[in-house]
């Protein structure tokens, strides 16, 4: 009887310790958006700012499938090369019925080294077991998000996450947008 409760609870722990522990730092909202003056965003484009066209592509991707169906559009999919020109980008994205820009970006990579204790154990006949001390490092990455209202042509909510030691982009995506997406909503920025 006691198995089939320890079992299940274990692989809980397990896949509880597997992922990366992603907090929501600090968020902030346009003091000039009210209960009564915010309105949901429709459509937004959707854009993650980093290094390699992969992990963009991936970030974009989870991000959009984390919002409503309908509301966020890959800048992969959208933007064009020669969408260089601020003014021509704006009335495009007017155009195009778009009310937001979703920029995500990595801000920081903080590391630290801390010294972890070794251990000892007693033995038999004078015989100690022992295992040395050894230092580890831990990379805590932080990401900004924030949203931008194309008509206002400002910067209307921002978020910053910490994510300690993530080993996979898709569960640290997943958790970070969790983290953005729940704070949106209850801005009322998003539906």
């Amino acid at each position: 009887m006691k198995i089939k409760i320890l079992l299940p609870l274990c692989l809980v722990c397990l896949l509880i310790s597997c992922t990366p522990v992603t907090t929501l730092e600090k968020t902030w909202t346009d003091p000039s958006l009210t209960p009564e003056t915010v309105k949901a965003y429709t459509k937004i484009l959707v854009v993650a700012s980093v290094r390699d066209e992969s992990s963009k592509r991936i970030a974009e991707d989870k991000i959009v499938a984390a919002l409503e169906p309908g509301l966020g559009v890959q800048s992969y999919n959208y933007l064009l090369p020669s969408d260089t020109n601020d003014t021509r980008l704006d009335a495009k994205l007017k155009k195009d019925g778009f009310d937001g820009i979703l920029l995500m970006r990595l801000n920081a990579v903080d590391k630290s080294v801390s010294y972890n204790e070794g251990t000892g154990y007693g033995g038999w006949y004078g015989y100690r077991y022992s295992t040395p001390g050894y230092y580890s490092e831990d990379k805590n990455y932080i990401v900004e998000t924030n949203l931008y209202s194309i008509q206002s042509n400002k910067l209307v909510w921002s978020a910053t996450t910490s994510s300690m030691n993530p080993t996979k982009l898709d569960p640290t995506l997943d958790a970070i947008n969790a983290a953005d997406k729940a704070q949106l909503f209850k801005q009322g920025l998003i539906k």
